[in-house]
């Protein structure tokens, strides 16, 4: 620490030589000016990492200094002392965008503190989270291999979750990578658990738990019928260390009452999983019950085109009566819902927001270069992710909206990971294009490599045709046929994409704010 170089500006510098004794007995050099003047001139020669300034000393004083100390350091740190408890003279320092500010007589373990806090605060972030990292790695791990039940898995992939942030927030590189090979060991074994268990779930089976079908009878539909009003917004594509990211944002204005992950459905894709979310049902039973509604592999027609007649007929075969609108948009630009809207939206019983930026994001990730740079992996990714909720016409809809009133609940249908590995697989012209999945007939494939399911109406899915079966990439591979091979892996690999089995395709959030 002898590198460490404090300057301490004080008129009265001489009785506070213990304290400077004090730090430079825990390795800092302090240099001490009585004036500002001199400070100044100190400052043009030499290189400081610290400055304290006391705001009241003959000539010019603390305040009226700060603006040159910026000028000539810009980016050093400026901890304002002051006798002064006055709210005026606060606000100036503040104002004046100080680092920290003291009141005096201050203790050396104050001083200190202030030290540790700006100089060394990332280092011994880093350092705790890198500890204690290695410390529950080996719990964690045993964790993952023990993972029975849903139950389980969901507390797994949140404690991995909360490791990713910690370790982001530290800006570790070496335990990331390390985070990483865990998640993909866990990502293995949650692969094998639904291999295992997915099918015994159908139609409701012993263990079953909270999925796609049944997210709106069970988390919606019951705050409605308490009397009321819900605003539901379903991010398209949005993985929990997302919403982690996003809840972050929503702080100052809204209340988290409940926080859950619920399992969605195979394929986890907008076709599937966001068209039984919305009609509360498997896909299997929409295309029997609402053959006019279902969107087939092999048609023409948008696959979600649909959403709001099957939320109505949701509500309609619960024996419900809701006022309901709905509204879709990758922006709210173009749509119904703005702000003059907003208390009109509070007179009904449940108005839902389908927003699809990040979807948007994920695809442009594979197809726009500078959508590439940007986001380079998963971590990079939770960065997009935060810069554009923290500027987005959504969270300022969503902000306007705890003025009226309104109950928040916030979800998604799908996440999507990041992939890596192709994996070949052979199918005809019939099959499915998506890279997580394929649902064909003659579908050639190493058994090894997938989670396959080749009687679909056991995991209630429709088919083609008798002999189609569907296969799910697991992990970070993605599916390619031989021909184009080569161009197919180099193009789509670190691409995000969505439709397979992962933690962060399927455990994905469902939460009830209330504002503030």
């Amino acid at each position: 620490m002898n590198d460490v170089n404090v300057l301490w500006v004080d008129d009265e510098i001489e009785l506070l030589r213990p304290h400077i004794i004090f730090l430079e007995r825990k390795g800092y050099t302090v240099h001490t000016s009585t004036n500002a003047d001199d400070a100044l001139d100190l400052l043009e020669k030499r290189t400081i990492d610290l400055i304290f300034l006391d705001e009241m000393m003959p000539g010019m004083s603390g305040l009226e200094a700060l603006s040159h100390f910026k000028r000539l350091a810009p980016s050093v740190p400026i901890v304002m002392l002051t006798k002064s408890e006055e709210e005026s003279v606060m606000d100036r320092a503040v104002g004046a965008n100080i680092s920290d500010y003291l009141i005096k007589p201050v203790n050396p373990n104050q001083m200190l503190i202030t030290l540790k806090k700006h100089l060394h605060g990332k280092d011994l972030v880093t350092t705790a989270s890198e500890s204690g990292y290695r410390t529950d790695y080996s719990n964690l791990a045993q964790q993952i291999n023990a993972a029975s039940t849903m139950s389980a898995w969901i507390d797994v992939y949140r404690q991995l979750c909360d490791w990713r942030m910690s370790l982001l927030k530290a800006d570790t590189l070496n335990m990331l990578e390390m985070h990483s090979m865990q998640q993909l060991s866990a990502n293995s074994a949650f692969a094998k658990y639904i291999r295992r268990e997915y099918e015994g779930w159908f139609p409701d089976g012993e263990g079953r738990p909270l999925m796609s079908p049944s997210v709106l009878r069970e988390r919606v539909f019951p705050v409605i019928d308490s009397g009321e009003k819900v605003l539901l917004v379903v991010i398209d594509n949005m993985r929990y260390d997302q919403w982690r990211v996003i809840r972050g944002l929503l702080g100052p204005r809204w209340r988290v009452e409940a926080e859950e992950l619920y399992c969605a459905i195979l394929p986890t894709v907008t076709q599937y999983a966001r068209n039984a979310l919305f009609a509360g049902l498997m896909p299997l039973e929409i295309e029997r019950l609402h053959p006019d509604l279902w969107v087939g592999e092999l048609d023409e027609e948008g696959k979600n085109i649909y959403e709001y007649e099957l939320l109505k007929r949701n509500i309609q075969r619960s024996g419900r009566r809701y006022k309901t609108a709905y509204y879709k948009g990758a922006t709210l630009e173009g749509t119904p819902l703005a702000e003059a809207d907003l208390g009109g939206a509070a007179e009904n019983d449940l108005t839902v927001m389908v927003y699809n930026f990040i979807d948007m994001l994920s695809h442009s990730r594979s197809n726009m270069q500078i959508i590439k740079q940007l986001a380079t992996d998963s971590n990079a990714y939770l960065s997009l992710t935060e810069s554009w909720f923290r500027r987005s016409d959504l969270l300022g809809l969503i902000n306007r909206a705890a003025e009226h009133n309104m109950r928040l609940v916030i979800t998604t249908d799908h996440g999507s990971i990041q992939v890596r590995q192709a994996i070949r697989v052979v199918g005809d012209r019939e099959t499915s294009t998506n890279m997580r999945y394929k649902m064909g007939r003659n579908l050639a494939y190493d058994k090894r490599d997938v989670v396959d399911f080749v009687t679909p109406s056991a995991v209630h899915l429709p088919q083609n045709n008798v002999s189609s079966r569907y296969i799910f990439a697991k992990g970070n591979d993605f599916l390619v046929y031989p021909k184009n091979y080569n161009y197919y892996a180099t193009n789509f690999r670190d691409s995000f994409q969505h439709g397979g089995v992962s933690l962060e395709e399927m455990l994905v959030p469902v939460v009830t704010l209330r504002p503030l």
